[in-house]
């Protein structure tokens, strides 16, 4: 991870905002190794298919769980691009307030854009590397962002807010 210009940018299984970062969480009583896994699990549950949805589940590498996501029978690009934010701020919310590390990480980005530096990613991440100049103006990017734009700043929103109401003196 680092940050630069007002930018936090992220990539690798070793940055702890990445989806392919391991470290198990909870949703709903099931514990996912990494966000990867809870996509793909979603993913699959979402189309019917619980076939790939157990071996999602029982597959512990990030790229391999991918792999699987991209096996979903009835899968429905529209129906899922309606949902795949949504889908992902539920989860990796958890994942956030269950980890205080990861948790108060995210927390102190307050104030820079979340970037996934992807260059192959053009959905989740901004379609660009942390070493491409261009990476500082969003404008230039051919990819969407969602994980950074669309999911962890509003988790990162949630939990600034949620702590700002635990830490207010109210009325007292």
């Amino acid at each position: 991870m680092r940050t630069e210009r007002g930018f936090t940018m992220f990539f690798t299984a070793e940055d702890m905002f990445s989806n392919w970062y391991i470290r198990d969480f909870k949703v709903k009583g099931i514990t996912f190794n990494c966000g990867e896994q809870y996509m793909m699990f979603a993913k699959a549950k979402l189309f019917g298919d619980e076939k790939v949805a157990q071996e999602i589940m029982l597959e512990m590498d990030p790229k391999k769980q991918k792999a699987l996501g991209r096996k979903v029978s009835g899968f429905v690009q529209a129906v899922w691009d309606e949902k795949c934010v949504p889908i992902m701020i539920a989860g990796l919310t958890p994942k956030f307030l269950q980890h205080k590390d990861i948790g108060d990480a995210l927390v102190k980005t307050e104030g820079t854009i979340l970037v996934e530096a992807s260059p192959s990613d053009k959905i989740w991440g901004c379609g660009l590397g942390q070493s491409n100049p261009r990476i500082f103006d969003k404008d230039n990017w051919p990819g969407q962002n969602l994980l950074g734009d669309r999911v962890l700043t509003k988790i990162r929103s949630y939990m600034i807010e949620r702590r700002l109401a635990f830490e207010s003196p109210g009325l007292g």
